[in-house]
């Protein structure tokens, strides 16, 4: 029982893989958080600024600009000074407030997805009733609620399991702390707290997933019957947000499909390595 309480910090052994090149790696995500931060900083000042913008679709929009810069300064910053300073060790608090954040980003971005397929599908089968239906309060009410109900479902899972663990082991096989992989570590039985998991993935992503095809499903009806011009329109609209729900499901499906199978022989060698790594800056450290 003495390692429960000696591990209060983790060492993300990923890193070690990235050695060789980490100033390429490091230039690399650091191009990539100052492009996102660019564009998205633009496109929201832009609907800030415009009037003609103040739709409920730019509104949505812009809410999905702020949630990127939030989620890319979950990641990014934390993985550029790893990079920086070949310090791969994360402190418990640190690694539980990633997870949190991170879990966060990812289900807010489909919440709100899952609104603006709703305006598309009030704009298009429901045009007459669109500014009842989406009103000023009622579109203020949606994004305010799809940041709110992500943020106090997960934070009451959070805290009643992750959170709660004490842990054996300190090497996490990633370049950021990861809920499963955490769990991994845990010096007790998390038999039940990965089946409410795995429960709570299939229910966060498929719930808005399923509301979004309801949607288009409606759409396809509607627009089943109407003239080739009112099709062309359609598609048009909503396109642009089909193949953003596709792109982002694509990449949370290889993350949850990634992260489910035990990558234990893919990174056997990271863990020894890092092991290695520790061991050799405890020696560094105790010589005078």
């Amino acid at each position: 029982m003495e390692n429960v309480s000696a591990v209060t910090s983790f060492i993300m052994t990923a890193y070690i893989e990235l050695e060789a090149y980490r100033y390429l790696y490091f230039l690399c995500f650091l191009i990539l958080y100052i492009l996102i931060l660019l564009f998205n900083s633009v496109l929201i000042l832009a609907i800030y600024t415009a009037k003609g913008l103040h739709e409920p679709m730019y509104l949505f929009i812009c809410n999905l600009a702020v949630n990127g810069l939030y989620g890319s300064t979950v990641l990014l910053p934390s993985m550029l000074g790893h990079l920086s300073s070949q310090n791969y060790e994360r402190s418990l608090t640190h690694c539980l407030l990633q997870i949190y954040c991170l879990f966060l980003y990812g289900i807010v971005e489909f919440t709100i997805l899952t609104v603006m397929s709703y305006d598309r599908y009030v704009a298009i089968c429901h045009p007459l009733h669109y500014h009842l239906l989406m009103s000023p309060r009622k579109v203020t009410a949606a994004i305010v609620l799809s940041w709110v109900v992500p943020c106090l479902y997960f934070a009451l899972y959070f805290i009643l399991t992750t959170a709660q663990l004490s842990f054996c082991d300190r090497y996490i096989e990633k370049v950021y702390c990861s809920n499963f992989h955490l769990q991994k570590l845990s010096c007790f039985d998390t038999s039940v707290d990965n089946i409410v998991g795995m429960a709570l993935i299939i229910v966060c992503p498929g719930l808005p997933i399923i509301l979004i095809l309801f949607s288009y499903a409606q759409i396809l009806r509607i627009c089943l019957f109407a003239s080739k011009e009112s099709q062309m329109k359609a598609l048009q609209t909503c396109t642009p947000h089909l193949v953003t729900v596709m792109n982002y499901s694509v990449g949370v499906l290889f993350e949850l499909v990634e992260s489910s199978f035990n990558m234990s022989v893919v990174g056997g060698s990271t863990e020894r390595e890092g092991r290695e790594l520790e061991e050799e800056e405890e020696l560094t450290g105790s010589q005078p």
